[in-house]
C-alpha cells in the first residue's frame, strides 16, 4: 500500500510540474496584448510609460526567464499579482474560493444524495416506472446546457413564481456575516444568525440545482449500470441461492462492488464542480472563482489567469489522488 501510495504521489509531482509549463505558455502566446487590455490606446501610445509597465510585469524578459520566475513564486506560495486588481492572485482566490466550495459542496452532496439512492432504485425495478423516470432525468440533466438551465430557472423560481431569492449570496439589504471560514451557511451558524442562514439557504439553492443537474445524471446512471454489472455476477447468484432475502443480497453483495466506479466518478465530479462553475456563477452573480475567472479572462489578466488555472490543476491532481487511494481500499486488487 505504501509503495502504491508513494508511487501516485510521484506522479502526481511529476504532472503538476508538467501542468506548470503547459500553463504558462498558454497563458503567455494567446492573441490579444494585456497591456492594451488594461492601459488602453492613448496611454499605451506613450513609449516611455509602456516601458516601464512591461519592465513592472516582467513583460520585457524572455519567455523562459518569466517562466523560471514563476516557478520560483509558484515554491514560496506566490502566484503573482493581478494585473486587473493590484493584489496577490493569491488574495483574490481566497477571498473568491469560499463561495465556489460552498456552492459547489452543496451542489456535489445534492447529486450525491439523489443520484445514488435514484440509480440503486432503478437497477433493482429495472423496467419499471421508477426505472424510465430516472433514465429520463439523467437524460436531461445530462443534455441541458448549464447556462440555458440557469436562466429557466431564474425566470421560473424567481422571475414567475416569485417562491426563490434572485442572484447573489444574500439579499441586497442584509450584511454578510463575520468572515470566519468564507462559507455563508458555517459563518451563519457560528454566529447564532438564522434570519441570515435561511437568507443565505435561499440563495443557494437555485445555483446548487443548476450545478449539480449534469453530475445527477452522471451519477445515477453510473450506479445503475454499475448495479446491473454486479446483480449478474456469480457471486450474487450464489447469495440468492443460500436463501437471501433481496434486500440482503442488495445491500450486502451488490451494492459494496457496485459503488467502487460510482466512488471514482464522483471524485471526479466534485473536481469539476469546483473548478467548472464560470457559467452557473456569472448567470447567478455568484462571487466565486468563476465569476473571477471571467473577468480575468474578459481583462487579459495574465497573472490570474495562470493563478487560478495552476488551483485547477492542483485541485484535480489532488482528488484524484484521494480517488486512487480510495479506490485502492475499496479493491485491493489494484494493489498487485
Amino acid at each position: 500500500m505504501i509503495r502504491y501510495v508513494v508511487s501516485r504521489l510521484g506522479l502526481a509531482i511529476v504532472m503538476a510540474l508538467l501542468a506548470t509549463l503547459v500553463i504558462f505558455l498558454i497563458a503567455n502566446t494567446v492573441p490579444g496584448d494585456p497591456v492594451l487590455a488594461q492601459l488602453g490606446d492613448v496611454a499605451a501610445s506613450n513609449k516611455e510609460f509602456l516601458a516601464q509597465y512591461r519592465a513592472k510585469w516582467g513583460l520585457d524578459l524572455p519567455l523562459w526567464e518569466r517562466y523560471f520566475i514563476f516557478l520560483k513564486g509558484l515554491v514560496h506560495g506566490d502566484l503573482g499579482i493581478s494585473i486587473a486588481t493590484q493584489r496577490p492572485v493569491i488574495e483574490d482566490i481566497a477571498a473568491y474560493a469560499p463561495a465556489t466550495i460552498e456552492l459547489a459542496t452543496a451542489g456535489f452532496l445534492l447529486s450525491m444524495l439523489v443520484g445514488i439512492p435514484l440509480g440503486i432504485l432503478a437497477a433493482v425495478r429495472r423496467d419499471s416506472w421508477i426505472d424510465h423516470t430516472a433514465r429520463f432525468l439523467s437524460l436531461i440533466g445530462v443534455s441541458s446546457p448549464t447556462f440555458w438551465l440557469a436562466f429557466i430557472m431564474l425566470a421560473v423560481f424567481y422571475g414567475g413564481l416569485q417562491i426563490a431569492p434572485g442572484p447573489g449570496r444574500l439579499d441586497s439589504i442584509a450584511l454578510p456575516p463575520p468572515a470566519i471560514t468564507g462559507l455563508f451557511l458555517v459563518d451563519t451558524l457560528l454566529e447564532g444568525d438564522w434570519d441570515a442562514f435561511r437568507d443565505a439557504l435561499g440563495h443557494l439553492v437555485l445555483p446548487s440545482v443548476v450545478l449539480a443537474a449534469t453530475t445527477l445524471g452522471l451519477i445515477t446512471r453510473t450506479t445503475r449500470a454499475s448495479m446491473l454489472e454486479s446483480m449478474q455476477q456469480d457471486y450474487v447468484r450464489m447469495a440468492r441461492a443460500k436463501g437471501l432475502k433481496e434486500r440482503a443480497v442488495v445491500i450486502s453483495h451488490v451494492l459494496p462492488n457496485a459503488l467502487i466506479p460510482v466512488v471514482t466518478l464522483a471524485g471526479l465530479a466534485y473536481a469539476n464542480l469546483l473548478t467548472g462553475a464560470v457559467m452557473t456563477e456569472t448567470v447567478f452573480s455568484w462571487p466565486g472563482l468563476g465569476l473571477y475567472t471571467f473577468r480575468s479572462a474578459a481583462a487579459l489578466d495574465f497573472p490570474a489567469i495562470m493563478g487560478i488555472t495552476i488551483v485547477v490543476a492542483v485541485t484535480y491532481l489532488l482528488i484524484n489522488l484521494i480517488v486512487d487511494i480510495s479506490y485502492a481500499l475499496l479493491d485491493p486488487r489494484v494493489l498487485r
